[in-house]
């Protein structure tokens, strides 16, 4: 085996007993996400386009602002 070869397995084993990263919290926006656009074709009885304003706070905080609009 060439040191290559070596150094190519070693990566891919240090790539594989890396931690997995937790997505919950990206999997828990998506669904409120989904809930949002349920909820606004519910309210304005059929579909919606949207439009995002996005903001960074002082505070450091990263707003995203939903606008819906029922399609006409």
């Amino acid at each position: 085996m060439g040191d290559s070869e070596r150094d190519w397995t070693a990566l891919v084993q240090s790539v594989a007993d890396s931690p997995k990263r937790d997505n919950s919290a990206y999997h828990k926006a998506m669904a409120e996400a989904r809930h949002a656009f349920d909820a606004a074709e519910a309210a304005l009885g059929g579909p919606v386009q949207v439009k995002t304003k996005t903001k960074m706070k002082r505070s450091g905080e990263y707003v995203v602002k939903w606008i819906f609009k029922r399609v006409k």
